[in-house]
């Protein structure tokens, strides 16, 4: 009996030594999305999976991350589900007047200019300012 309770204390012993911090999604991170220090926090586990790299807390210090998919809440934060953030931004001039939108250019010509916004849909906008 002594036997059996000395092997199951060295047990869990060894086994709040061998675990790993790992940083876990409080909420939901949507796909694009900035990841913030407020979002994730900090949590041991006893195995991560092979395929995942944890992201650590170093990592994210001075930097900005964003989502490359979905994150659901309480999942481990790897670095194959981030990115480090870039601005892309498109600016228009219309005389006096000038927008600046998040996206890309995709086609131009003298009649509209089309973009593709972070969230995947594309735009259209005519260089008189209308929008489509």
């Amino acid at each position: 009996m002594l036997r059996l309770s000395l092997f199951t204390f060295l047990v869990f012993l060894s086994s709040s030594y061998a675990a790993t911090d790992v940083l876990v999604a409080k909420n939901v991170i949507h796909y694009k999305a900035k990841i913030e220090v407020k979002d994730l926090m900090l949590q041991k586990v006893d195995s991560v999976k092979s395929t995942c790299t944890p992201l650590k807390l170093s990592d994210i210090d001075g930097k900005v991350f964003q989502a490359l998919h979905y994150i659901a809440r309480g999942s481990i934060i790897c670095t194959k589900d981030v990115s480090i953030f870039e601005k892309k931004s498109v600016v228009f001039n219309f005389g006096s007047i000038e927008i600046e939108k998040n996206g890309e250019i995709i086609f131009q010509n003298e009649e509209y200019i089309r973009i593709k916004r972070n969230d995947g849909k594309i735009e259209k906008i005519y260089k008189d300012g209308r929008i489509e």
